[in-house]
């Protein structure tokens, strides 16, 4: 378990890697309530901009969050998320991973600080398709 003190700026870690599918995005259409067109409809999707269905922005940070490694941080909660910009579509068939960098830390006392970590979400191509600040809140290490 890697904890606040243990962790520096310029710490780089990178996920495994998981295939976006179409069950994906129709379970994440049903379950968020979401069925725009652009993600469910195959007619209306091959006329729009992308020419196929692409996954949901959400889906894609909700799957980013399950491949990060936080079972090996002492994560005390989810602090935020800023700047969320999404670069390029995700698409049916795609294979994500997440590239993670320590870009800041702020001590919050005794219990622990908060760490700011550069998301990079990137396809099979190594192509940006979402980037965002996270910050998580990781705690001390027991005295």
């Amino acid at each position: 378990m890697k904890y606040y003190e243990e962790i520096q700026v310029g710490d780089v870690e990178v996920t495994r890697a998981r295939t976006i599918t179409e069950a994906d995005i129709v379970n994440f259409a049903a379950f968020s309530g979401d069925w725009y067109p652009l993600h469910t409809d195959v007619e209306y999707a091959k006329k729009g901009p992308f020419g196929e269905r692409i996954a949901h922005g959400m889906l894609v940070l909700s799957v980013a969050t399950g491949l990060m490694p936080l079972y090996e941080m002492a994560i005390i909660a989810f602090y935020g998320m800023d700047k969320v910009r999404f670069t390029a579509p995700t698409k049916i068939g795609d294979t994500i991973h997440v590239e993670l960098e320590v870009v800041e830390k702020q001590d919050k006392g005794d219990l622990g600080g908060v760490v700011n970590l550069k998301q990079s979400v990137k396809n099979q191509r190594g192509e940006d398709v979402a980037i965002s600040t996270i910050k998580v809140f990781i705690a001390k290490k027991p005295s």
